[in-house]
């Protein structure tokens, strides 16, 4: 792939020295709302939002390559990051439209990608929820949304980042087996239909095609639930892998540290070239409790030790497996 000036130097901006992207994913809204609310229910959902975010910021932020944040509740989390810090903004709102089926995607009402680009940011994140057997006029009206979005960014020459979102039309649980046996497929499909031009998109953001808890012999793990064989799932990796014609980078999706850790090194002996991650919760989610429940000092203090070594665990991880941006770019 070739990409443009701005794009080149957004892709630069949210990596390390060597091309390889660790970044910490803050964008989280609805979730993290919840979160806080199941711990202290006194704390409103923009204060807990906004000052969670400014901690993560400017205690783990600083030590990432570039942070994830939304321009909802984020900007006065992103003053607090140093000038090296790449800022990654998203553009969909929290969620998904409810009123009728297929997951439709909403942009954020108050900002157009020009506006993201006046503010600072140096790359753009979309997610979008996406099922490739789902009715096809769902799926074209995200086709033509993502595609309008890319649109967006190659006007204003900034990195566009797609964040596909697996999930089941027919209602399977996210967490079932019967769904995890249908998953390599769904990011098999991601990796070779959003390679594509027309679409402007320059990093793909995506799931691991097996999750770690899913290959048998890795039951060490309270949610064990062995559905491949590590060889099915070393093949899995590697075919999905190969089917991108974008650099790509791996999201946590939600697993605990280790179980992050482990699948970064899994992936890298199944062959997979990825080229960093954007990890959140993996990183942060057990400094809710002493941020809703105790001091802003206890906060900070969790940040500055348990976080901090989370984020460094993943950093180091990320170091011995992931393969440079630059292998992909012209």
């Amino acid at each position: 792939m070739t990409l443009t000036p701005g794009k080149q130097r957004g892709l630069e901006l949210i990596s390390d020295d060597d091309h390889v992207v660790l970044a910490t994913a803050m964008d989280q809204r609805g979730s993290l709302g919840k979160m806080i609310k199941s711990f202290n229910d006194d704390i409103s959902y923009e204060e807990g939002l906004t000052k969670f975010k400014e901690g993560v910021s400017e205690v783990l932020g600083n030590q990432s390559s570039s942070l994830l944040l939304d321009p909802e509740y984020g900007w006065r989390a992103a003053g607090k990051l140093n000038h090296d810090t790449g800022l990654i903004m998203a553009y969909e709102k929290t969620g998904y439209d409810t009123s009728e089926k297929g997951r439709l995607p909403n942009l954020v009402d108050d900002y157009a990608v020009q506006d993201l680009v006046n503010k600072g940011a140096n790359a753009l994140k979309l997610l979008v929820y996406y099922d490739h057997n789902e009715e096809e006029k769902y799926n074209t009206i995200k086709k033509a949304f993502i595609k309008r979005v890319g649109d967006e960014c190659q006007q204003n020459d900034l990195l566009f980042i797609l964040e596909p979102v697996s999930y089941s039309s027919e209602g399977l649980g996210s967490k079932s087996a019967a769904f995890a046996k249908k998953k390599p497929e769904i990011v098999k499909y991601f990796m070779e239909e959003f390679s594509k031009e027309e679409y402007g998109i320059d990093l793909l953001k995506v799931e691991v095609p097996v999750a770690i808890f899913n290959i048998e012999g890795y039951d060490q793990y309270d949610n064990y639930q062995p559905v491949f064989t590590k060889e099915e799932a070393v093949n899995y990796y590697r075919i999905c892998s190969k089917t991108s014609r974008l650099p790509f980078i791996y999201l946590s999706g939600g697993v605990t540290n280790d179980q992050f850790i482990e699948t970064l090194h899994f992936a890298k002996e199944a062959g997979a070239k990825f080229s960093g991650s954007l990890c959140g919760r993996a990183i942060w989610k057990e400094g809710v409790q002493p941020f809703a429940e105790e001091s802003k000092e206890a906060y900070y203090e969790w940040l500055e030790t348990t976080g901090s070594d989370n984020l460094t665990k993943v950093k180091d991880a990320i170091k011995d497996t992931a393969t440079p941006w630059t292998a992909f770019v012209e």
